[in-house]
């Protein structure tokens, strides 16, 4: 993989640290930051492993289509998944990009946090990650002064998550990932747009909805609790999502065909 996006780091020095660079990510640290990678690397200071991500000059976007195309070489697979979730880093103090109080899994609460949107590939060969975007709240896009103290380029709109998830989906199929689905929880569930967005590329999904999220399976419009509660006992099978942390992780699972209708995003 080093060999691949060697080309991308346009001096020789952060060329080579980024080889050091992923085999402490990958070496099973007790704790992963540049200190301990460059410990790891046996180098005397952070300096150059944090001048990596900082500001060396190398192209991010680049690297994170090579990194598309080596998983594709290795997991590639028509019937795989793309997933797409959230997730929070605690932050201090109020200069970190996107950093505000807001909701992140990480610690199950509102936090002072700054919250990335990520794209995964699930195949039955493994799974890895493959895009990345950071979700800037309105407190940061409303604020040129603090955008621009920051280096977040001066273009740069709000995006809600699903938004930026509807963008890196279809980067990803657009670049030939092969995928048959794509999943994602009820942050995601809950936008028409990315249903609709799916539902023109013909592309199956599950995505999770609240309770009382509207659906209209032919006669009349019900919230999908409603409809749960409608269905026989016969109509529900029990399956396993996968092992987790305390066994195998069961949800019952039943099928409702329902009308497609693009222009109103059906769930």
């Amino acid at each position: 993989m080093v060999g691949r996006i060697a080309c991308r780091f346009v001096r020789v020095e952060p060329r080579r640290r980024v080889g050091l660079f992923l085999l402490g990510l990958l070496a099973g640290l007790p704790r992963v930051n540049c200190w301990t990678i460059a410990e790891h690397a046996g180098e005397v200071s952070p300096d150059g492993m944090q001048n990596l991500p900082s500001r060396a000059a190398w192209d991010a976007d680049a690297v994170r289509d090579d990194l598309g195309d080596y998983v594709v070489d290795h997991l590639g697979d028509p019937g795989a998944g793309l997933v797409v979730d959230e997730t929070g880093d605690l932050k201090k103090g109020a200069h970190t990009v996107g950093v505000q109080r807001q909701y992140t899994g990480t610690a199950g609460r509102i936090e002072n946090a700054q919250v990335g949107v990520y794209l995964v590939y699930a195949a039955a060969g493994g799974h890895a990650f493959l895009d990345r975007a950071l979700y800037l709240p309105k407190s940061w896009t409303t604020d040129a002064d603090r955008c621009r103290a920051a280096g977040v380029p001066g273009d740069t709109r709000f995006a809600t998550k699903p938004a930026l998830a509807r963008e890196m989906i279809g980067r990803a199929l657009d670049a030939g990932v092969p995928a048959a689905w794509v999943a994602g929880d009820e942050v995601y569930g809950a936008d028409s747009k990315l249903r609709i967005a799916l539902q023109e590329r013909r592309t199956g999904y599950v995505l999770a909805v609240a309770c009382d999220h509207q659906i209209t399976p032919g006669a009349g419009k019900h919230s999908a609790k409603t409809l749960a509660r409608r269905l026989p006992a016969r109509a529900w099978n029990r399956l396993s999502a996968g092992i987790g942390a305390k066994g195998h992780r069961w949800y019952d699972w039943a099928l409702i065909d329902i009308p497609v209708d693009v222009a109103g995003g059906q769930a």
